[in-house]
């Protein structure tokens, strides 16, 4: 599939705003409006349909779909499996974020079960990864390991599933299992946020919408949304959510894909030292 360069991110971007994608997540209730908002600035429609009579039909009518077990009970899980089943049944490319799986029974069952039913993207921090793949996680949605400590990991994951793998974390790895791409920007206020690693899960769906290449889907969504905390001018957190979602709407392109400091490691085992990439 080639290297992921910041042309193809900005070109990601610029499709999102063209298109308008709808997204169909069926999301965590602490972050609805968070992640509807941060859709909306991207360019993106958002819908938050969770009724398993509803939403197999709104997955199969939308351009993606994000599932996202944040706040999962036994009812938001029935609205997932349908809303999956819709997905599969129309073509329709979807993300999975298994939020605070490992040491949670419920989520971490309905994970593993939806690992096997074919999202395009799996996005979770590193801990949630280690876990997908049989570890036992982290601390709620706090991670105990790195986007390093799992590289391995995830390449794996990514081959067994088929799945693309984004661990966020200080510096960003995305696999497909062949490729690797390591996204450096960012800010760490954007751990001091309700939502915003949810809210990324939605990005990675938009832009899943608009490219039948996963991996640059996902590389394209965590630059867009680093590179935008990037120029955020704000010292503390309340502020900053506002303004990153300025951002994300303003942000241009091509700031984007250049901005967000992109680091090619492909091939994913052996090969030339790691490059920038668009060097």
């Amino acid at each position: 599939m080639g290297t992921v360069l910041p042309d193809a991110v900005a070109s990601v971007v610029s499709a999102v705003r063209d298109t308008a994608p709808l997204v169909h997540c069926v999301t965590n209730v602490v972050v609805t409006n968070f992640t509807a908002n941060m859709l909306l600035a991207a360019g993106a429609a958002p819908a938050m349909v969770t009724d398993p009579e509803e939403a197999p039909v709104m997955a199969g009518a939308a351009g993606s779909l994000l599932v996202n077990l944040g706040t999962v009970d036994a009812d938001q899980a029935a609205g997932m499996r349908a809303a999956v089943d819709g997905a599969t049944a129309a073509g329709v490319p979807w993300v999975l974020d298994p939020v605070a799986i490992g040491v949670l029974p419920l989520r971490t069952r309905i994970a593993t079960e939806l690992l096997a039913r074919g999202p395009a993207v799996v996005r979770g921090n590193a801990s949630e990864i280690q876990a997908l793949a049989g570890g036992t996680g982290g601390r709620g949605v706090d991670s105990l390991d790195t986007p390093d400590d799992v590289r391995g990991t995830a390449l794996d994951l990514a081959r067994s599933s088929g799945a693309v793998i984004a661990v966020s974390g200080a510096s960003d790895l995305i696999t497909d299992g062949t490729r690797v791409v390591r996204v450096d920007a960012g800010t760490p206020l954007l751990t001091r946020v309700t939502g915003v690693g949810c809210s990324l899960g939605a990005l990675v769906a938009a832009c899943a919408a608009v490219t039948p290449d996963r991996l640059l889907a996902a590389t394209a969504a965590t630059a867009w949304l680093c590179a935008a905390a990037d120029r955020t001018t704000s010292p503390a957190p309340g502020s900053f959510a506002v303004e990153l979602v300025d951002r994300i709407f303003d942000i241009d392109p091509e700031a984007v894909g250049y901005g967000a400091d992109l680091v090619d490691q492909s091939p994913a085992e052996g090969g030339p030292e790691p490059t920038r990439a668009g060097s």
